[in-house]
């Protein structure tokens, strides 16, 4: 009977031993075999997601000028593929063309070509930029409605920009004296302004300088003595464009004469890649370029692309 229990126990622990090995191996299969393969799927899915987020998302930044276009093209082309993204921010052309020089966007937005110096930069950290044109802009110069000037001579906006000009009587307004806005150094219009109006003059130093277009728009609003300029697409019945005769007759900032090159200041606007593009910024960018990238053009204020 002895020996019976004794055989009893030791069978007892034997089972509890296999019963516990068996609980120890099932933990350990869940905390070294099931958890690394849900790790695993959980790091792949992630790195998965990461990428087609990369691939179904591209980003845009740059100039001022632009950034309504390139908002209107983008939110079509997500209304079209709702699956894919395009983000868009302003801050300037030199903003952009610098975040594509450090590889921080797909696509820099700019109202005028890169700089020497910009693509010598850029190649130097193994960027290529490659230039795009996507659309012609017209500058206009702006007053406030209540100013009596209507047009001016590039003779006479080059002395008020650079200083030489400071009342309004001087060029056929009321005595007072001219309060000058200019967009700052990191913008494309401003670069353009500089190098076609000024003839590389620099701006006179009590320019008031502003970091956004809606900022002049808003100061001419509300200042009869101010005047300033901008790309046409922000024209609305706030401020008065200004003809403008550079030598040929004055001419109004209009679409006939944009397109026609008769209205003096106008230019294309760039989309700048670092390369020829592919995937996502190629659809995008040739999205833009068709029928219907290039009809939003014009319903945003712009001219499209002669083709």
């Amino acid at each position: 009977m002895a020996k019976n229990l004794k055989t009893y126990a030791v069978l007892t622990i034997m089972v509890l031993g296999l019963v516990f090995m068996g609980i120890g191996c099932t933990g350990t299969q869940n905390s070294e075999g099931s958890s690394p393969v849900n790790e695993t799927s959980s790091v792949g899915t992630t790195a998965a997601e990461t990428t087609a987020a990369e691939a179904q998302g591209i980003f845009l930044k740059g100039s001022d000028t632009v950034l309504p276009l390139a908002q209107a093209e983008a939110e079509d082309f997500m209304t079209a593929y709702p699956e894919k993204s395009v983000t868009v921010t302003g801050g300037g052309s030199g903003v952009g063309i610098a975040a594509l020089i450090d590889g921080e966007v797909d696509i820099a937005t700019a109202s005028r070509e890169m700089k020497a110096e910009e693509i010598e930069a850029a190649k130097a950290k193994g960027i290529d930029p490659v230039e795009h044109s996507i659309a012609i802009d017209g500058i206009s110069v702006i007053v406030n409605p209540d100013n009596t000037v209507s047009e001016l001579t590039f003779d006479q906006l080059r002395g008020i920009y650079n200083g030489s000009i400071s009342n309004w009587k001087d060029v056929g307004g009321k005595d007072e004296s001219i309060v000058v806005l200019s967009r700052d150094t990191s913008s494309g219009t401003y670069e353009y302004f500089k190098e076609d109006v000024l003839l590389g003059d620099e701006y006179r130093k009590d320019a008031l300088i502003q970091p956004a277009t809606g900022g002049i728009v808003s100061e001419v609003t509300q200042n009869p003595s101010a005047i300033g300029y901008i790309g046409v697409a922000y024209l609305d019945e706030s401020v008065k464009a200004l003809n403008l005769d550079a030598g040929n007759g004055s001419e109004a900032p209009s679409p006939e004469n944009i397109i026609s090159g008769k209205y003096p200041l106008s230019r294309p606007l760039y989309f700048y890649t670092n390369g020829e593009p592919s995937g996502l910024t190629k659809e995008f960018l040739d999205y833009v370029m068709s029928e219907k990238g290039q009809s939003i053009v014009s319903e945003v204020g712009y001219f499209p692309m002669n083709k």
